[in-house]
């Protein structure tokens, strides 16, 4: 193998490397406000440089990533928490209630408010945490809670 293929294939290697660790900043740091700089630079590339080979490695621009994953966990608190779409909307990084409904309902289809309806009505629960487990009639029963 001649000496410029095993550089290239290491200058490629080492890409990676340094993509996945502005990958890992992103996922850590998702509710925090990042631009592209402060991500460029954790890959120690430049932004624009960075921009292009975050999208041609992921398939998604750096920007349309950390949205995705602000929106996966506002669906995730969403079903977990009693927060209000407010509360959600700023624990997950956005600055902008409009933003955030709008990124929102593009991505999952529905408004926060109607996602989160929706899915507490489908799954029969009485309030905003379909993810805990019901509790057995025999046992609600055995200790007075149902009639």
């Amino acid at each position: 193998m001649q000496l410029s293929s095993l550089a290239r294939r290491d200058s490629q290697a080492d890409l990676a490397g340094r993509l996945e660790r502005a990958r890992q900043l992103m996922d850590a740091a998702y509710d925090e406000p990042l631009n592209l700089d402060d991500v460029a630079r954790v890959a120690f590339l430049s932004p624009h440089h960075f921009h292009r080979q975050f999208r041609r490695l992921v398939g998604e621009t750096p920007h349309q990533y950390l949205t995705r994953r602000r929106i996966e966990r506002a669906r995730e608190l969403l079903l977990t928490t009693e927060l209000s779409v407010t509360q959600v909307c700023l624990a997950v990084g956005f600055s902008s209630l409009g933003s955030f409904s709008t990124l929102f309902r593009r991505f999952v289809g529905a408004p926060p408010t109607q996602f989160r309806a929706r899915v507490v009505q489908s799954l029969g629960v009485p309030g905003p945490r379909p993810l805990l487990a019901p509790i057995p009639g025999c046992f609600a029963r055995a200790f007075g809670a149902l009639a």
